[in-house]
């Protein structure tokens, strides 16, 4: 038996070895694939502010890039004056169509004779032969008097040709009918649509048209000079103009194009980062099986923690693509918030260093971004020490606001050796809509609890509300029950208090942890009033009504959407204990029998966290301490220690991380309690 625990327990450790090995590697992955690829960030600059980053010196020789307006103008006005469109001119279309009009009119009509056909045909011939454009290139070239010449090709051969020396449609038509001869059959003629046989023989060659347009805009030069290597580009607190907003481009441009890297080169760029990233999350998971090896064993913890983990540092990727120069805006302190609100202050520090370090590898000013985020995610951590209403958010955002500012300002000056406002006026600017982002932390916080199962200490105060409408109502149905809550909420936070539980927590578990008396109040003893009525019904459906408490609790608690980390406590409150007095009954009226005590026996599970332990403890105490029939200090000592002692003999508390000493110190805090509520005295002699 003890060898297959063993085996149990190693197969157990691999799984979470392999399980936790594979997190990392995805977690590292998904962060590499969107950081920057370049091997040195582009320099951001806000156009008419102060130049913050450290003197920018001209790595080599640089091409400075000249105004794209200006670049456009030239470029149109090249165009312009050099120019010159391209045509094919085909010369099947012009026989072709001569030959489908004498087809038709060649032997004349009745009112046109056959001369006449053959006079406009030998016209048609001479039209085509000089040739003709579509009617809207013609009308547009006349309209720019820059452009009315084109290059004819005929049989892969160019020339130069005017384009009044060619026609239209409409201008060959007019031509054809202009002769005297057809003055008096020109009325017969317009009747039989000429212009159906006109068509364009001139055609715009559109790919050599653009490899000339190609041609000249080439010869135009985009850049206005060359930056020697050494020159220096900009200084700190110099003001971007325009053109050294085009030199900094210019700077960018050169930098990538260094950069760009063949198919290899950008794979070790890809497998350095990797490294990078998976030697700071080894860190992370080796921190966690050290200190925090409960985290491992959760998997809502682990997800929480690698969640956020990759989430920051990915938009951090997009905002160093897009906008380098509003990293700060990103609200990197959330995470340690929301890690110390849902599991520590050291796990919360270890994580949001391990963000900060992935994202500086993207910055530029590592230096600056590593101290101001780390000393702000330290005043965070301090500020949250413990979350119970919203207006810590507000302050927690406004102590943070200040701290970006200080270390901000101090860094700038120890780099600087002095302290212009201009040059700090964009990361102050960057601070504040951090600091408005940062009051997010309060919605957000609601949907990292509904996604990772968590519980944070402003929603357990409102959930301990007892005008809760669910509580009221306990309250209302069920006096002695709500009474009873209370109490036991009070003895099991003084516990919690003591050995180093929340106390928060097994408090607003004691008030739920009874609603399933809701549906029987009366067959509970604290609801009674003289009248028992399980003395009309057998042991089995006494202890059948009893235990039902828990599932109709679980029911209730569910309709009523409360969280899963409340709803265990109604679960676990009696463990897999009996329903002893209804079990002793039924033993002693079948003494000869023997008796399943699975009727009587609660569904469990036990206890497996410190708080439901202790709340098991105080309910069953607090409970029995009504039945007492003097309370003195040697009567509750004795109970206390009786029901205790009796929990941990049953193994109700195998599955928990309670020690001895605990249990110990349970003891010591319920009889004093006890002691204070029941105003017991010493006894004076007769």
């Amino acid at each position: 038996m003890a060898m297959e625990n063993v085996k149990i327990t190693t197969t157990s450790k691999v799984k979470r070895f392999f399980y936790t090995l594979g997190v990392t590697v995805i977690a590292a992955v998904m962060i590499v694939l969107a950081m920057p690829n370049t091997e040195k960030p582009r320099m951001a600059y806000t156009l008419g502010e102060p130049w913050m980053s450290a003197q920018l010196i001209s790595p080599g020789e640089i091409l400075i890039k000249k105004d794209p307006k200006l670049v456009e103008q030239e470029q149109h006005e090249a165009l312009k004056e050099e120019f010159i469109p391209y045509y094919n001119y085909d010369d099947a279309i012009g026989p072709r169509q001569v030959k489908a009009f004498l087809d038709k009119y060649g032997e004349g009509t009745k009112e046109v004779s056959a001369y006449t056909m053959q006079s406009i045909a030998a016209e048609m011939e001479k039209i085509y032969a000089t040739g003709i454009m579509p009617q809207m290139d013609y009308s547009q070239m006349l309209d720019q008097d820059s452009m009315t010449v084109i290059m004819l090709v005929t049989k892969k051969e160019g020339e130069r040709c005017s384009v009044r020396d060619l026609y239209s449609t409409k201008s060959a038509y007019e031509t054809l009918f202009s002769d005297s001869r057809l003055d008096d059959v020109r009325t017969l003629l317009l009747q039989m649509n000429i212009n159906e046989y006109l068509h364009p023989n001139i055609k715009y060659d559109e790919m050599r048209s653009e490899q000339s347009k190609q041609d000249i805009l080439a010869t135009i030069p985009t850049n206005s000079g060359v930056l020697k290597q050494g020159q220096e580009i900009i200084n700190r607190g110099d003001i971007v103009t325009e053109e050294r907003a085009r030199i900094i481009d210019s700077y960018n441009d050169f930098v990538t194009s260094r950069t760009e890297q063949s198919m290899s080169t950008m794979y070790l760029t890809n497998i350095i980062q990797l490294i990078y990233v998976m030697a700071l999350m080894v860190i992370l998971m080796v921190y966690l099986q050290m200190f925090r090896k409960d985290y491992l064993a959760k998997p809502r913890s682990l997800a929480m923690a690698f969640s956020l983990t990759i989430i920051f540092p990915i938009i951090c990727a997009m905002i160093m693509r897009f906008a380098p120069q509003a990293v700060y805006v990103l609200p990197l302190c959330l995470v340690p918030m929301f890690i110390r609100v849902f599991l520590d202050s050291r796990t919360a520090f270890m994580i949001h260093s391990i963000i900060v370090l992935i994202c500086a590898s993207m910055v530029s000013e590592k230096f600056e971004f590593i101290t101001v985020q780390t000393l702000t995610g330290f005043v965070a951590i301090c500020a949250l020490k413990e979350l119970s209403k919203r207006s810590q958010i507000f302050t927690s955002a406004l102590m943070i606001l200040a701290t970006y500012i200080v270390a901000f300002t101090i860094v700038k000056y120890l780099d600087n050796k002095e302290i212009a406002f201009e040059s700090l006026k964009h990361g102050y600017l960057c601070f504040a809509a951090n600091g408005v982002l940062l009051l997010l932390t309060y919605p957000l916080m609601f949907l990292v609890e509904r996604t990772f199962g968590f519980i944070s200490s402003v929603t357990l105060f409102e959930l301990s509300d007892t005008n809760r409408s669910l509580l009221r109502k306990l309250s209302e149905v069920a006096p002695g029950t709500f009474q009873h809550s209370i109490m036991v909420g009070n003895l099991a936070a003084a516990i919690a208090s003591e050995v180093g539980a929340k106390s928060l927590l097994v408090r607003t578990g004691a008030l739920y942890h009874d609603i399933g008396k809701m549906k029987h109040p009366v067959f509970f003893t604290e609801n009674q009033s003289g009248i028992n009525p399980h003395t009309r019904l057998q042991p089995q459906d006494s202890a059948r009504i009893i235990i039902g408490h828990v599932t109709e609790g679980l029911k209730i608690a569910e309709k009523n959407d409360i969280p899963d980390v409340i709803r265990v406590f109604i679960q676990t409150h009696h463990g897999k204990g009996l329903a002893k007095y209804f079990y002793n009954t039924y033993k002693n009226a079948h003494p000869d029998e023997e008796i399943d005590d699975t009727p009587f026996r609660y569904p469990g599970p036990n206890p497996f966290s410190l708080e439901q332990a202790i709340l098991m403890m105080a309910d069953a105490v607090e409970a029995a301490s009504r039945s007492l029939s003097e309370y003195t200090e040697e009567t509750i000592s004795s109970l206390v220690n009786k029901i205790i002692d009796s929990q941990v003999a049953d193994g109700y508390f195998h599955d928990c991380p309670i020690t001895f000493r605990d249990i110990a110190t349970a003891k010591r805090v319920l009889i004093e309690r006890l002691k204070t509520m029941y105003h017991t005295r010493i006894q004076y002699p007769n």
